[in-house]
């Protein structure tokens, strides 16, 4: 049996597992993976230390950065999110704060050479990146080249010479549910640190049940981000809820402070 076939039988049968415990526990969307929804009812600000503050607009000037750090900074958000190319600005932004900098690669269709992945990854880190969220390759993974899907995330792995917290964009809305599991595992296997929904540029966004599935996959001790259409609170309580213990949004403030987006400007 070659590795392709080995992990269609396992996905298969991880399939089964994930029906019959969805079957017996009657799981409802919006409800907790486990706990009963211990973040329904949380101070908004307390969210902050789960977020990703993200831009990623390609039109995006300097005084946008400025300002998403200057939020990171006033709210205490994880992170600020960026293209690589905006990485050494805004590490000398966040320096001597405990705001990290995160970067993308291979945004937003994850379909370029493996090796032009893993040198944006180092030089990334090199510039003050301290952690990376790639894309995978949609396309390879739905043609059934499993195997390029792993080596396509390793060699990410392997540029962040394992201190650099690595996340996987397996794109959910692209996705079939079984696509998902397999990515979700082939992103286990090669290492990866977080499996995260999406782009935010394929359409779709962040829903309860991928969330509940892909923790459900990948476990208790591996991350989960869910990023696309958290715009408030409430939407960020329901991802939280569902097996997330990261987000990404463009609309951080927001959520922390409880004032629609729409009114905010966001």
């Amino acid at each position: 049996m070659d590795q392709n076939e080995l992990i269609t039988q396992i996905t298969n049968e991880v399939m089964k597992r994930l029906q019959a415990e969805m079957s017996r526990q009657s799981v409802q969307p919006g409800a907790a993976v486990s706990g009963g929804g211990k973040f329904t009812g949380a101070d908004p600000a307390s969210l902050a230390k789960y977020i990703d503050h993200t831009m990623l607009k390609p039109d995006a000037t300097l005084a946008a950065f400025d300002k998403l750090c200057d939020e990171a900074k006033q709210y205490g958000f994880k992170s600020v999110c960026v293209n690589s190319c905006r990485v050494p600005y805004v590490t000398k932004k966040l320096q001597g704060t405990n705001v990290k900098v995160c970067s993308v690669i291979g945004f937003p269709l994850g379909a370029m050479d493996s090796r032009a992945k893993a040198f944006e990854a180092r030089r990334a880190i090199e510039e003050g990146a301290q952690e990376l969220d790639m894309v995978i390759n949609v396309g390879a993974l739905k043609y059934g080249e499993l195997k390029y899907v792993e080596d396509d995330i390793r060699a990410v792995r392997r540029a962040t010479r394992g201190t650099t917290i690595l996340k996987v964009i397996i794109e959910t809305s692209l996705l079939t549910d079984e696509e998902k599991v397999l990515a979700c595992e082939i992103s286990k296997k090669a290492g990866a640190d977080f499996v995260k929904t999406c782009t935010g540029f394929a359409g779709g966004g962040a829903t309860a049940e991928d969330l509940r599935l892909m923790r459900r996959v990948v476990g208790p001790d591996m991350g989960v981000k869910a990023s696309g259409g958290i715009r408030n609170y409430d939407k960020a309580v329901l991802v939280l809820n569902a097996g997330a213990n990261r987000i990404g949004s463009v609309s951080s403030v927001p959520i922390v402070t409880g004032v629609r987006a729409e009114d905010a400007g966001y």
